[in-house]
């Protein structure tokens, strides 16, 4: 019995989990869970489309020409004779493991197409979204603080203008004007065709990359090729952003304890910027990370008019030729891309919300 009570003695105390680390399991649990869901439903989604597309992928493989033996044989090996479940867990299988099947244009795994385009567009998105920010939100706080005045005016008449105009008009007329006639910017491509693969590829960020190799030259050379399709999609992004800020800060701006801070005594900056324009940060973030999800999907239009090589060009270019392989695997990507960019945007809620905390 002694040796017994000196054992209990020993065992360590195992306090019970609190509630509040109980609540961060929970959120963790369920932030996985609903990923998980969404992710199926995509994979789900593209399996389909690969399937209802009116382009038979054995005939893209073997063209049309080859022979019935030849047809069957790669009809058996992609294992199309088998069931849509079973088709379907194979499709699954190969996704995860980061296998989107070879390209038929190039005979390249996909992955490492993917691989090699989307930096191009990661920093073109990027380039524009930060244009977009940084003049879209002083606007909209503008435009909300004068309502009805001319400083409103222009940021209506911009977002407008910003909604209405084909992007692929303005891109057509940007490079007429300001690289055909005025030669300010650079013409279509990332680079100079005499700056191509000159610079080493660290981070396929060409901007990046020429400051990391100390080369100017090539960066002032990327840069001019760079400012008009992202100051297009940053336009773009402008008005929405600009428009959402506006209508926030609206809000914000009639609410009582503004008028108490005016009471108050506080400055008309304090007013603005630390309490209105605070209490609609967490709104801005879901605004700014959905912007920029749809600068990195939805510039197919402008890769094109700009012969940008980025992943939206690629997945047009693999339509085109029929390459399903391509045109699946570059379209779970941006999908991925939307639910990533979604819970970064919830993390910066918890962390800017106390509320959520």
């Amino acid at each position: 019995m002694a040796l017994a009570d000196n054992a209990d003695t020993r065992r360590p105390n195992r306090a019970p989990l609190s509630r509040a680390s109980w609540s961060v399991i929970k959120t963790v649990l369920s932030t996985i869970g609903s990923v998980a869901v969404t992710l199926l439903g995509l994979l789900l989604v593209t399996f389909v489309i690969g399937r209802v597309m009116p382009i038979d992928p054995v005939l893209s493989i073997v063209g049309e020409r080859a022979s019935q033996s030849t047809y069957d044989a790669v009809f058996y090996e992609l294992g199309l004779d088998k069931p849509l479940l079973v088709q379907f867990l194979y499709y699954l299988w190969d996704v995860l493991h980061l296998d989107f099947g070879i390209s038929l244009l190039n005979a390249r795994p996909v992955s490492e197409d993917i691989v090699r385009v989307f930096p191009a567009t990661l920093e073109l998105a990027t380039v524009g979204i930060l244009l977009g920010v940084v003049i879209g939100v002083p606007l909209g706080v503008l435009a909300a603080v004068r309502k009805d005045s001319w400083i409103d005016q222009i940021a209506r008449v911009v977002a407008l203008i910003g909604y209405s105009m084909p992007i692929f008009w303005l891109g057509l007329m940007g490079l007429l004007i300001f690289y055909g006639i005025l030669g300010w910017v650079g013409g279509p491509g990332r680079v100079g065709i005499f700056y191509v693969d000159v610079v080493p590829t660290v981070t396929g960020l060409i901007l990046v990359d020429s400051l990391l190799d100390g080369n100017i030259e090539i960066f002032k050379d990327a840069f001019s090729h760079i400012i008009l399709p992202a100051s297009l999609l940053g336009y773009y992004s402008l008005a929405y952003i600009s428009r959402m800020t506006r209508s926030f800060m609206l809000e914000q701006m009639n609410a009582e304890y503004i008028t108490t801070a005016r009471v108050k005594g506080l400055s008309e900056w304090d007013v603005v910027w630390k309490h209105a324009f605070r209490n609609i940060r967490v709104q801005l973030i879901t605004v700014i990370a959905l912007s920029y999800a749809g600068l990195l999907e939805g510039s197919v239009l402008t890769e094109i008019i700009f012969s940008w090589p980025g992943i939206g060009s690629y997945i047009t270019t693999a339509l085109l030729s029929a390459d399903m392989n391509a045109v699946l695997g570059g379209t779970v990507v941006v999908g991925l891309i939307f639910i990533l960019l979604n819970i970064f945007s919830d993390l910066l809620y918890k962390i800017f919300d106390p509320r959520a905390k």
